[in-house]
């Protein structure tokens, strides 16, 4: 991502009876009397998974007692009615021994949820959709919820006031999701703890193209609509999930190792991207050499016209940009799908191990492209930061002060200036090894601040680190010196 955004969990009118396909009767009553009385039954061990798994800034994101392994989305959008319908299905595996367990959704109206084929009771109280399956799961086991929904999707303002969730545009419509704006489209447990394969099949009227991540496996065209499924077979963190759904220049090519190279560009910005777009093999194989192999089986962009989004997002595969992207910025959001989409925050406080480690890419990019080299950089923003960037004190990288600065300057300039820090203790060899090896070793997982400096000191134990943490990477204020 290219500016500070972040998004609340933003509450909705509760609807607080029970359900189950084929009905009788709504019931009305609490969520948490119902799941009482479920676990006081006979033979019942199991207990309620959890709303939220206590992020320290979006407390309320993700859901306890399970773990995702792969979505299968099936969405239809009319872009005149501006509605959604889909049917999501999401296979898991306990953890725990569970009588009911939640999914992340934002406003869209629940038609029907099963578990495993059965149907199953659930209730909606926020963006909770808390579901109450036939039998208890037991830890261990896997399970399989299908829910149907339909409806006008949510765009959520985060407090910085930019926007995600579903974003309808000229021509179709954009779906962003980071930090939480994913739920506004489809259920799922949505912290980037918890990463899942995925395949999104989208319906649209014809003439209209559906974009996503991984790879295009099957267009089809009925009558007045197409539909189009795509493939994530790598496993990724909601909040990188997207579609773009409207008329695009597409290209498909390849990068000189064979690679795929899928790129959407509204018409209208498609002259300005052509000269930068043309550059992305080229990017492809620096960053290779620079952070290790690609962690994806494909790679592209979307480029949307100036004003749909306002701001530039790592979405998986291909990002999204709000108009003709520059070098640096096309170098910076690349550089995200091995520092955020393939390592991936463990928290929301991690963010500094995105952002850092994309802002500092743009410094390596330019110092072998014959421009500013890192050390003039870091010179300078140290000696005139404040000019350049108001904030650029504010707070230290890895403790943001709240949700509204969690991709504040500091995350961004600061998180860079450790790794510049880092460099210039370890020597360059040593440096280069870092940021392969980092990428290496949480290849498609997680990972937080703590496991980094560990992995640092594992890598250089004869290093003295010891004020790069304290006082570049968790220090208040403007060091006492460079």
């Amino acid at each position: 991502m290219d500016v500070s955004r972040f998004a609340p969990v933003v509450p909705f009118p509760a609807s607080s009876a029970f359900r189950a396909f084929p009905a009788v009767a709504a019931v009305t009553v609490t969520a948490s009397l119902v799941l009482g009385l479920a676990a006081c039954g006979g033979g019942v061990r199991g207990t309620p998974g959890g709303s939220g798994v206590r992020d320290p800034y979006f407390p309320k994101a993700g859901n306890g007692g399970y773990d995702v392994t792969r979505y299968a989305l099936d969405l239809a959008y009319d872009p005149g009615r501006r509605r959604l319908t889909g049917t999501t299905v999401v296979s898991a595996r306990a953890t725990r021994d569970l009588s009911a367990f939640d999914l992340d959704l934002m406003g869209l109206r629940v038609h029907e949820v099963t578990v495993d084929g059965e149907p199953a009771r659930f209730n909606r109280a926020g963006q909770e959709l808390t579901v109450r399956p036939r039998q208890e799961l037991p830890v261990g086991g896997t399970f399989e919820v299908t829910v149907r929904y339909a409806g006008r999707p949510e765009t959520v303002t985060d407090p910085d006031g930019s926007r995600e969730g579903w974003l309808p545009t000229a021509d179709g419509a954009l779906a962003l999701g980071q930090p939480v704006g994913s739920a506004a489209w489809f259920p799922g447990n949505h912290h980037p703890s918890d990463k899942a394969s995925y395949t999104i099949t989208v319906t649209v009227p014809r003439g209209l193209t559906a974009v996503s991540n991984g790879e295009l496996v099957r267009e089809q065209v009925r009558g007045d609509r197409t539909t189009y499924v795509w493939r994530c077979a790598e496993p990724m963190a909601s909040y990188l999930a997207t579609v773009a759904i409207g008329r695009y220049d597409i290209s498909r090519t390849r990068t000189t190792d064979g690679l795929p190279v899928y790129t959407a560009v509204d018409p209208v910005v498609a002259a300005a991207s052509r000269s930068v777009l043309a550059r992305l093999p080229e990017v492809m194989a620096w960053a290779e050499k620079r952070f290790g192999p690609y962690p994806f089986s494909s790679t592209g962009a979307i480029v949307e016209r100036d004003g749909d989004a306002g701001y530039a997002l790592e979405t998986q595969n291909r990002p999204v940009f709000p108009g003709a992207p520059s070098v640096p910025l096309l170098v910076h959001e690349l550089a995200h799908q091995w520092y955020g989409n393939s390592v991936s925050p463990r928290t929301w406080r991690d963010m500094w191990l995105n952002e850092g480690f994309a802002t500092y890419a743009e410094w390596l990019w330019a110092e072998d492209h014959g421009g500013e080299s890192a050390q003039h950089r870091f010179e300078r923003l140290y000696a005139r930061g404040e000019a350049l960037y108001p904030d650029l004190w504010a707070f230290p990288p890895a403790r943001p002060d709240s949700a509204a600065t969690i991709s504040g300057t500091p995350v961004y300039q600061r998180g860079a200036m450790v790794l510049h820090k880092l460099r210039q203790r370890l020597g360059d060899d040593t440096f280069g090894a870092l940021l392969r090896g980092w990428a290496a070793a949480h290849r498609h997982g997680n990972a937080d601040t703590a496991d980094f400096t560990a992995y640092v000191e594992r890598l250089a134990p004869k290093a003295d680190l010891g004020d790069v943490w304290e006082v570049w990477l968790y220090g208040d204020g403007r060091p006492g010196r460079p």
